[in-house]
């Protein structure tokens, strides 16, 4: 597992520093993904792609934005920002996508953090346990993109969220 986490992160610095605001989209190939059973394997049709997003204009106050580690996150290298409630952000296989938030749970009580999103063509799932808690909220957990052919994609996340 930290083989394929290092591997990912070397391969979200090499796309990053080609295009500081937008994700290389030369071939989705070179992406990792992890796929739920072979069965699924000899069905998907392909990768899932995430790239690095900069902090989205639409979030005007809170907000929750995650990196794939403390490095990326104190570099803003985020893959996910999210308005505390409405509409996440993420850029997902070459192009940026905003979806709306189906459940979050409430992270001011909360040790937890949970958040689903979906829709027609990715569920994506944010689970963290935090780590640190003063104006802002710091996590560490992860974050799950499923899509329906049967790709599934999972990384580690480090982010923080407040207002």
């Amino acid at each position: 597992m930290k083989y394929l986490i290092i591997l990912f992160s070397a391969f979200l610095l090499i796309a990053c520093k080609k295009e500081k605001e937008t994700v290389s989209t030369s071939n989705p190939g070179d992406s990792l993904s992890i796929v739920k059973d072979s069965a699924a394997a000899k069905h998907s049709e392909g990768k899932i792609l995430v790239g690095n997003i900069p902090f989205p204009k639409e979030i005007k106050e809170c907000s929750c934005y995650f990196a794939i580690n403390k490095a990326d996150f104190e570099s803003e290298k985020y893959i996910y920002a999210d308005d505390a409630g409405k509409t996440a952000y993420m850029m997902l296989d070459g192009k940026r996508v905003a979806m709306n938030l189906i459940s979050s749970s409430d992270m001011e009580v909360d040790e937890e953090l949970t958040k689903e999103i979906e829709n027609d063509n990715y569920k994506i799932s944010v689970k963290g346990k935090k780590i640190k808690g003063e104006e802002a909220l710091l996590f560490e957990g992860t974050l799950t993109i499923e899509k329906p052919d049967g790709t599934v994609f999972t990384t580690p996340i480090y982010g923080e969220c407040g207002c």
